[in-house]
């Protein structure tokens, strides 16, 4: 356990996140506190055997204040916590965006931090029917975090690490990066290319099937099967793709991808998207 991050407090434990990383915290040393204000979600913490508490009445005494809350409210939910929480505490957040936009509440004596799962990987070896099922990582299967301290030494990064280990575990490793790399990383990266890569590849699953006429079972065992094969090859090099695959692979790129895609690596771009997602004009420099 943390020498010094001895204290947790979790906004928003009722939430889908507060709820996996809460069951992982309360199986641990640290001294936890679980905030929620919805009377439904606190059922469910009460069912889980955690106690509720008042955040007025917790945060101060808190070493770590985690928000697990939705990013649209992560500003209005901070200008409350902020003003309550000690000097010198941490104040963690599970995603970039809000941070990226300047929407935290700040103050000069306390620390802000970034900590978001990568997931388990596409290429992680399984060995058991739990590790098989955890696809979303924290319960039984290893996955790596990013994270972002910008204002924490080494040692402090250190001791926040053995608490976000515990959150997310099992954890392979934390990399720690900045918040604008954090944020390239997820939406650019993760959300608005391979998370629209795979619902993209649903579609084209579905239209095949409206399409030809292939039974839906034929095309799910012909498309799941090569998205393993074009992952490995692409990112492996197990194999090289076929003379004919790469014609048909650049005739694809020709019909579906935009020449310039990748201006979403510009950061005007980057901004457009994260105050879209957290429905805002702008975000605030």
């Amino acid at each position: 356990m943390s020498n010094q991050l001895k204290t947790i407090t979790v906004i928003g434990a009722g939430g889908k996140m507060g709820m996996r990383i809460s069951a992982n915290l309360q199986r641990s040393d640290y001294q936890v506190f679980y905030c929620e204000n919805s009377p439904q979600a606190q059922a469910q913490i009460g069912a889980q055997g955690r106690e509720i508490s008042d955040a007025a009445s917790v945060v101060p005494l808190s070493d770590v204040v985690i928000l697990a809350v939705p990013d649209i409210v992560l500003g209005k939910v901070s200008e409350t916590v902020v003003p309550q929480m000690k000097r010198g505490a941490v104040l963690l957040t599970l995603d970039p965006a809000a941070a990226y936009a300047n929407l935290i509440a700040q103050r000069d004596d306390i620390e802000y931090a970034v900590a978001h799962p990568c997931h388990p990987s596409v290429f992680l070896q399984r060995y058991t029917k739990e590790e098989h099922e955890d696809a979303f990582g924290g319960v039984a299967a290893i996955q790596h975090i990013a994270a972002a301290w910008e204002n924490g030494s080494d040692a402090q990064r250190a001791e926040l690490a053995q608490v976000i280990n515990v959150m997310y575990g099992p954890v392979d490793q934390v990399h720690w990066v900045t918040v604008t790399q954090l944020a390239y990383l997820e939406p650019t990266l993760v959300e608005t290319v391979a998370c629209m890569v795979g619902a993209f590849m649903k579609e084209a699953l579905d239209e095949t099937v409206k399409h030809s006429g292939v039974p839906e079972e034929a095309a799910k065992a012909m498309l799941y099967g090569h998205i393993q094969i074009a992952l490995a090859v692409a990112f492996r090099a197990t194999n090289p793709f076929s003379d004919a695959c790469m014609i048909a692979m650049e005739y694809g790129r020709e019909k579906i991808v935009k020449p310039d895609w990748k201006q979403i690596f510009d950061q005007k771009e980057l901004d457009i998207v994260i105050a879209r997602m957290l429905k805002i004009d702008a975000i605030r420099r």
